[in-house]
């Protein structure tokens, strides 16, 4: 993440977890399959009240992971 005195005025911080719709979206999987990865331990999540949040940095490591083609 960018050192907040360096971002530019008016530009969000970049969010720290997502739900898994946005997670979805980010990495170009059905939220079906973000389950899957979840259930595999794959990815990590963090359960809040009734909400399920993803850590980007655990679909960032998810996808450095992954073998190159």
């Amino acid at each position: 993440m960018t050192d907040p005195s360096q971002r530019k005025r008016g530009t969000p911080p970049e969010p720290l977890a997502v739900r898994i719709d946005v997670a979805a979206t980010m990495i170009g999987l059905s939220r079906s399959k973000i389950y899957e990865l979840i259930e595999e331990g794959a990815i990590t999540s963090v359960k809040v009240g009734r909400s399920r949040l993803i850590p980007v940095a655990s679909l960032h490591a998810f996808l450095a992971a992954q073998p190159r083609q």
